[in-house]
């Protein structure tokens, strides 16, 4: 057997053991998404767009060859323009040289601004050779003093700068999500919150897959299922958390916060169980509701209502759908459960009477919506070209990491990237012994083998129960 295969089968049995222990701390979340959705130089980028006027900032300059010559990483910098603030051009120009730390901070703007830029994995390279771990570390603690400061989008930067040079970095994970999260809370613009939004989802949902053991992780996820309506979510990601949590004040949080929804994830079961069909389970689940607290939610009436229409109990879906519009008058999807009922039924005065109130409300509601296009269009170009203002002191929240410092990460990424190239190195290894000399065929073909080894239901997140506007407890020093 050859060194890579042994290196191979060794990484395997260390993966699987890993497995066995996450196993046994009772980690259920195994999965590893594809490293185009995980790696900030390669996934969508749905923020960027608010980022890219600060490259208008810099100007873009090439070293002279003395200078490549006498510095370490001289031989990556070949053909690769870095940034200068316009104010840095002068002196450089001057001839009174750049302090490179400078040109390490301009760089860590221009990656975080654009992760997708064409000079990022260069720029990468560039600072890992003269700097290694010790600059995205720089690059984090600019983000918290940043984000301390309530400069959020510098704190974004930055921390999205850290995740180019590290993509399964801990520390900028956890610190991008939150930040995106203060973000979204402090705006007002309907689609700056909602791209905000997904991406600190996003990003919480990553960092627990990627380091399962770190508690924060789902305390913060649990918080962005809840103010979506997603209670089930909520449950699973606060349960994780209690497995994993020390701090005695946030166990005590977490636990009250599962009292609480403990009914309104039943009655979100009872509603998905609906959805999917299985309406004997769910009318079970949410008729002992209707004499609770919650018999003012309009959902619970909606589901209910769908649910005696499949249990072929009109009398009682119409009850329920009525209930629906004395809570929510303009909801359309009951008027058009009832308005098929009553066609059904050849009721034709009540076919008539909600034919014309959806009518009406869809017209008022395409024209609620084009306004609102238009009006988010404007914002979005003021915000996409003005720098904002500070968030008020009394809104910061503290970006303090040294919870994690006792933290130990380890990288479910990190991890399985290692097994495909110990797998793809074996595989290499083998076709290399096979190719007899002179073959030029079967060498192009490991040549090319080589080359190719690179580091709930929807319908009722819709329809949705009541958000609740829960926030975490602040985090505040």
């Amino acid at each position: 057997m050859s060194r890579k295969a042994k290196k191979m089968e060794k990484q395997q049995m260390i993966h699987k053991e890993d497995g066995n222990i996450l196993q046994a701390l009772g980690v259920t979340r195994s999965v590893i998404r594809p490293r185009e959705e995980v790696d900030i130089q390669l996934r969508e980028d749905r923020i960027g767009r608010y980022f890219k006027k600060y490259l208008n900032k810099f100007v873009f300059v090439e070293f002279s060859d003395e200078f490549m010559a006498s510095n370490k990483a001289g031989h990556l910098m070949k053909g690769v323009p870095v940034p200068l603030r316009r104010k840095e051009v002068k002196e450089f120009a001057g001839g009174k040289g750049i302090d490179f730390l400078v040109l390490a901070e301009n760089m860590a703007w221009v990656m975080g601004c654009d992760p997708h830029f064409k000079y990022t994995k260069n720029y990468c390279a560039i600072l890992s050779k003269l700097y290694n771990y010790k600059l995205y570390e720089g690059m984090m603690k600019e983000g918290r003093d940043a984000a301390e400061n309530g400069e959020m989008d510098n704190a974004c930067i930055h921390f999205r700068a850290a995740l180019c040079m590290k993509y399964d970095y801990l520390h900028a994970m956890y610190s991008y999500a939150r930040a995106c999260r203060v973000m979204y809370e402090h705006s007002k613009n309907e689609e700056y919150i909602g791209r905000f939004k997904a991406e600190a989802l996003d990003w919480f949902e990553i960092l627990t897959e990627t380091h399962p053991r770190f508690a924060m992780g789902y305390y913060y996820l649990g918080y962005s299922y809840l103010n979506m309506g997603l209670y089930g979510k909520a449950k699973l990601a606060w349960q994780d958390y209690l497995k994993f949590g020390r701090n005695g004040r946030d166990r005590r949080e977490i636990t009250k916060r599962l009292n609480q929804i403990a009914h309104p994830v039943a009655i979100e079961d009872g509603c998905l169980k609906i959805g999917a069909g299985r309406y004997e389970e769910g009318i079970d689940i949410l008729e002992p509701y209707l004499k609770s607290q919650y018999k003012d939610w309009w959902p619970l009436h909606y589901y209910l209502g769908r649910g005696y229409v499949q249990a072929d109990q009109i009398s009682d879906a119409v009850a329920e759908f009525k209930k629906v519009l004395m809570i929510n008058g303009s909801h359309v999807e009951t008027m058009k459960e009832l308005l098929q009922i009553y066609e059904e039924q050849d009721d034709r005065a009540n076919v008539k009477k909600f034919s014309e109130k959806i009518r009406m409300i869809e017209e008022a509601q395409a024209e609620d919506q084009a306004k609102l296009v238009e009006d988010t269009q404007k914002e979005n170009k003021r915000i996409e070209d003005e720098e904002p203002e500070p968030i008020p002191e009394e809104s910061r929240e503290s970006f303090d990491t040294s919870e994690l410092d006792e933290f130990e990460p380890e990288s479910a990424l990190a991890a399985a990237d290692e097994a495909a190239k110990a797998e793809a190195d074996a595989s290499v290894t083998e076709a290399e012994t096979t190719v007899a000399p002179g073959d030029a065929d079967a060498e192009e073909a490991v040549a090319d083998t080589a080359d190719t080894v690179e580091t709930e239901p929807a319908e009722a997140k819709e329809k949705g129960l009541r958000k609740a506007k829960i926030r975490p407890r602040s985090r505040k020093q």
